[in-house]
C-alpha cells in the first residue's frame, strides 16, 4: 500500500478514534493533557511502524495498545518518583487490560469512558466558549486550527481557551467521573448545552460570509447521537438528538444555487431528508414516551417535527407552532422565544394579533440590538401596508447582522419596499 493511502487510512481511524482513545487513556491517568500527548505518541507511532509494517487489521486495537502501553510506563514512572513500589501486576484495569487480547476488548467500558470525558470535558467550572472548545478537541477530534477556522477566530485564541480550561479543571480537582445521581442533571445540562451551542453555531452561522458551517453541525450530531446511545433512557438528550436531526434534514434546501440564504418557507422541501426528519421524529417519540413533555429540548423538536410534517409551507400548523412556543415560554422564558412566538401567531392569526406582542418585546428592550427582532417587525409592517417603516426596519436588521448572507437577505427585502 502506498504511504499516502496508509496516511489517509490513519487520519481516517485517528479521527474516529481519537475520542475514545483519549477518553480511555484520561481515565488511566487521571489528566486530559498526559493523555492527549500519549495519544499524539500513539499516532506517530503509527505514522512511523504502518508504512513499514502495513495497516494492521485492527487499526483502533493497534493504537490503543500501544498508548496503553506507554500510560503504563507513566504510571510506573509516577509511582516510582512517589515513592510507590507496588507490583503494577496487581493493577488489572491497567495492566491487565494490555495484556488481555484488544482485538475482542478494545470496546470494553468505552462507553463509560467518553461519557465520563463528555461531562469533564463540559464542566460548569468553565465558560461556555471554553467547554465548547474542548468538547470539539476531545470529542470531536478537531485540531485547534480547525476550530478556529470554524468560529472565524485567531488559532491562538482557541489554543489560549484549551490551555486554560485544561489548567482549571486540573487546578478544582475535577474528578473523571460520571457525576453521581443528585449532580447529574445539573451536569447533564451542561453537556446538552455545549452540544446545542455548537449545532446553532454550525446551523446559522454568527460571524462570516457562510450562512451554514454544516462540519460543527455534523459533529454535534455525532455528539448528540454518542449521548442517546450512553444515554438511551433520558428524555432531554433525546429531545435535544430530535431536535437536531430534524433541523438538520432542512440544511440541502437552506441555500440557492448562489449560496444565498432560501429561508424556511421558501424552501424546497422535496430537498429535505426525509430519512433523517424519520429518525428525528423516532427519538422524539421516544423522548415523548419519557415523559419529556415539559422539557426545553423536547419542546423545540416538537415545533422542529410540526415543520417537517408539512409537506407545503402552506399546510404548516401555526397554531399548534404558537401553542407549543408559549408552553416553552412557561418553560424556559427568554425574549428570544417570545419573538418566534410572535411569528407564530404572526402566521397562525395575522399581523395584526402579533403586533401587541411586537410591541412588547420592543419596548422590553433586551432585543434591541438582535437583528431577527428588527426582521420580524419588517415583515409585520409589511403585512401591516406599511412598506416605508418596513424598509427601515429591514435595514436596521442587516446593519445589525454578523453574517454576510443574512445580511444580503435583508437587504434584498429592504430594496423590495
Amino acid at each position: 500500500m502506498e504511504t499516502h493511502e496508509i496516511r489517509r487510512r490513519l487520519d481516517t481511524v485517528w479521527r474516529m478514534e481519537s475520542p475514545r482513545l483519549i477518553a480511555r487513556l484520561a481515565r488511566m491517568l487521571g489528566d486530559l493533557d498526559s493523555a492527549e500527548e500519549l495519544a499524539q505518541d500513539a499516532l506517530v507511532a503509527a505514522l512511523e511502524h504502518w508504512p513499514r509494517h502495513g495497516v494492521p487489521d485492527n487499526p483502533a486495537a493497534w493504537l490503543t495498545t500501544t498508548a496503553q502501553r506507554r500510560a503504563i510506563d507513566l504510571l510506573r514512572q509516577r509511582r516510582l518518583h512517589a515513592g510507590k513500589h507496588e507490583a503494577m501486576a496487581q493493577e488489572p484495569d491497567h495492566q491487565g487490560s494490555v495484556v488481555r487480547d484488544h482485538e475482542r476488548e478494545v470496546e470494553d467500558d468505552i462507553g463509560d469512558d467518553l461519557l465520563r470525558l463528555l461531562f469533564v470535558a463540559c464542566h460548569p467550572v468553565l465558560p461556555a466558549d471554553a467547554r465548547v472548545a474542548l468538547t470539539l478537541r476531545l470529542l470531536c477530534g478537531l485540531s485547534t486550527a480547525e476550530i478556529a477556522r470554524a468560529f472565524l477566530l485567531p488559532e491562538a485564541t482557541i489554543a489560549q481557551r484549551i490551555v486554560r480550561a485544561k489548567r482549571t479543571l486540573a487546578e478544582r480537582g475535577v474528578a473523571f467521573e460520571v457525576p453521581r445521581r443528585q449532580a447529574l442533571p445539573p451536569r447533564l445540562r451542561s453537556v446538552l448545552e455545549v452540544v446545542y451551542l455548537v449545532f446553532n453555531e454550525g446551523y446559522a452561522a454568527s460571524n462570516g460570509e457562510d450562512w451554514m458551517r454544516p462540519a460543527l453541525c455534523e459533529e454535534a450530531l455525532r455528539l448528540g447521537r454518542v449521548l442517546a446511545g450512553l444515554m438511551p433512557v433520558s428524555a432531554p438528550v433525546l429531545g435535544l438528538l430530535a431536535l437536531m436531526e430534524l433541523q438538520a434534514s432542512r440544511m440541502n434546501a437552506r441555500t440557492g444555487a448562489d449560496g444565498g440564504a432560501v429561508l424556511l418557507m421558501e424552501q424546497d422541501r422535496s430537498r429535505w431528508d426525509w430519512l433523517q426528519i424519520g429518525r428525528g421524529q423516532v427519538a422524539l417519540e421516544k423522548a415523548l414516551a419519557l415523559g419529556g413533555d415539559d422539557d426545553a429540548y423536547v419542546l423545540q423538536a416538537a415545533i422542529a417535527e410540526c415543520h417537517a410534517r408539512a409537506r407545503r409551507a402552506a399546510q404548516t400548523d401555526w397554531s399548534r407552532i404558537a401553542q407549543l412556543y408559549a408552553r416553552l415560554m412557561a418553560v424556559m422564558p427568554s425574549p428570544v422565544i417570545e419573538l418566534n412566538r410572535t411569528v407564530a401567531v404572526a402566521r397562525a392569526q395575522g399581523a395584526q394579533a402579533a403586533w401587541p406582542l411586537l410591541e412588547a418585546l420592543q419596548e422590553d428592550g433586551r432585543l434591541d440590538g438582535y437583528a431577527p427582532l428588527h426582521a420580524v417587525r419588517g415583515d409585520l409592517l409589511e403585512q401591516l401596508g406599511r412598506r416605508g417603516e418596513a424598509r427601515a426596519a429591514f435595514e436596521r436588521a442587516a446593519g445589525l447582522s454578523g453574517n454576510g448572507r443574512e445580511r444580503a437577505a435583508l437587504l434584498a427585502r429592504a430594496g423590495k419596499m
